[in-house]
């Protein structure tokens, strides 16, 4: 589904990636792990378009995407939850909900209802605060309430940026059963985590980057097992 090819991004001087190439199947879980710095959020940032690219390809289902602009992108269906959330705090969870839908203009009234619901769903918690200001919900729910922004569009694949940063470890299991079942439902996810064990126990396969460059990549089982990743990232 997305192929990056030889991705170069500089900051400046700062060289934040460095020949980068990876990909990501249909319907799997790809994660990046790594340090503060590593090049992660830069990665997904480079395929929405957000990240001027010094050099390499992005291409997405079979389309080159390098050059386009972010807004052209997300039309191909690559949804972006950032990290920190960004949602629209003095809009109700359910404006917040429909500001996704603007992501895919090609949505039918029907098509949003359905959406909502299965997003009512998966989050129960958003339907009960459905006239709540975005603002007025905890960590979480702010969190669950960017995803299913992000999955509002109808995505083919949604990239999700350290989606446990700051929640209580029971919230954290939750998130990430959140994310099977968003694959469960046919989606592909890209998922970026300083939670590598986690990350990595229900990813398909991942990748290490380091300095902007990648140095191992494996399956979710193979990468825990590593005893670099081990020492790196898992704290063993």
């Amino acid at each position: 589904m997305l192929e990056i090819k030889n991705l170069s991004v500089n900051y400046g001087y700062i060289q934040a990636l460095r020949d980068v190439s990876l990909e990501v199947g249909k319907n799997e879980i790809i994660t990046l792990i790594g340090g503060n710095g590593a090049g992660k959020t830069t990665t997904l940032k480079a395929i929405s378009g957000l990240a001027d690219k010094r050099g390499g390809k992005v291409i997405f289902e079979g389309r080159d995407i390098t050059k386009m602009a972010p807004e052209e992108i997300v039309k191909l269906g690559i949804a972006h939850v950032p990290e920190g959330r960004k949602i629209f705090p003095s809009l109700t969870v359910y404006e917040n909900l429909m500001t996704g839908t603007l992501g895919n203009r090609k949505l039918k009234k029907n098509q949003i209802q359905e959406l909502l619901q299965q997003q009512y769903e998966m989050f129960p918690r958003l339907k009960e605060r459905a006239a709540q200001a975005g603002g007025s919900l905890s960590g979480g729910e702010q969190q669950m309430l960017a995803i299913a922004r992000g999955l509002m569009m109808d995505p083919e694949m949604i990239m999700l940026d350290e989606p446990s940063l700051g929640l209580a470890p029971v919230i954290v299991e939750e998130i990430f059963r959140m994310i099977l079942r968003i694959r469960d439902n046919g989606k592909t996810v890209l998922l970026i985590e300083q939670n590598a064990s986690m990350a990595l126990s229900i990813a398909d396969r991942g990748y290490a980057l380091e300095n902007g460059q990648i140095t191992l990549t494996g399956t979710g089982k193979e990468l825990l097992v590593n005893e670099e990743v081990k020492k790196a990232y898992l704290g063993d």
